[in-house]
């Protein structure tokens, strides 16, 4: 049965697009007809590892009409570049995904170890960047008049448990900002979040398959996430949570329970 809403021919905005959660979407989004741009950050100078590594996302999606350009969340400036760049090749977009991130473990209980700059830089990428992206493309997907934007977050906004408190704090922020926005952006564009348990990708660093193997146990659903579960949660969001704006959607096994 096909979705009740029609991907094909749609523009979708997949930042940090080069990452697990993110190059899954990019695939599952291409495969029902979307245009898909994939964001990565700005190499250094003398360096292509994070465009090659976009483009070697880029060649494996089906379809045609994709591209990806560079855009760093920590900095608006890229952002606004990232917005003009796609309105230049697509004139349109029609879904923003947020799927940049970054964490560092830190004991809950080693306060010293969380310091101002920790602190500053997670809450720069994993809220503000999440945010600046948003007041970029709004225009874009407000003229689209059925704009949606998804952005990933994560049960430790939910729970105060994940890799550091800090993480926690701002993946609780996208949850309020995914309510306050569904508010503001209503109707023409609707805004979700998707919240991931444990997903098998590496994004935490020092995570292994023992401790995947310890989380599996523990969770009702007895594994871990992969890539491609939370990317289908996203995909739902723009194919059949029509009816949907303001909520998040978790996608963790029932770790949460």
């Amino acid at each position: 049965m096909a979705p009740p809403i029609s991907l094909k021919g749609k523009v979708a905005v997949i930042v940090g697009g080069a990452g697990g959660i993110g190059a899954a979407a990019a695939r599952m989004f291409a495969a029902e007809g979307a245009h898909v741009v994939i964001t990565h950050r700005p190499d250094a100078e003398g360096s292509t590892t994070k465009a090659d590594a976009a483009a070697a996302i880029l060649a494996t999606l089906p379809g045609s009409g994709h591209t990806t350009f560079p855009a760093d969340v920590a900095s608006t400036p890229t952002l606004v570049a990232l917005q003009k760049s796609v309105d230049a090749a697509y004139g349109r977009c029609d879904i923003l995904i947020n799927t940049a991130g970054f964490t560092k473990p830190v004991a809950h209980t080693n306060l010293d170890a969380l310091t101002d700059e920790l602190i500053d830089q997670m809450f720069q990428v994993n809220w503000r960047g999440q945010f600046a992206t948003i007041r970029a493309f709004a225009p874009m997907l407000k003229a689209s008049g059925n704009g949606l934007i998804v952005s990933v977050s994560s049960i430790a906004g939910l729970n105060g448990a994940g890799s550091s408190i800090v993480y926690g704090a701002t993946k609780a922020g996208i949850d309020v900002m995914t309510k306050s926005l569904g508010r503001a952006l209503a109707p023409e564009i609707r805004v979700l979040g998707v919240s991931p348990g444990v997903v098998e990708t590496g994004f935490v660093p020092g995570r292994g398959a023992e401790f995947n193997a310890k989380t599996a146990a523990t969770t009702p659903l007895k594994r871990v996430a992969q890539a491609e579960d939370v990317a289908a949660a996203i995909l739902a969001c723009a194919t059949h949570l029509v009816f949907s704006t303001g909520s998040t959607i978790i996608v963790d096994g029932g770790r949460a329970l």
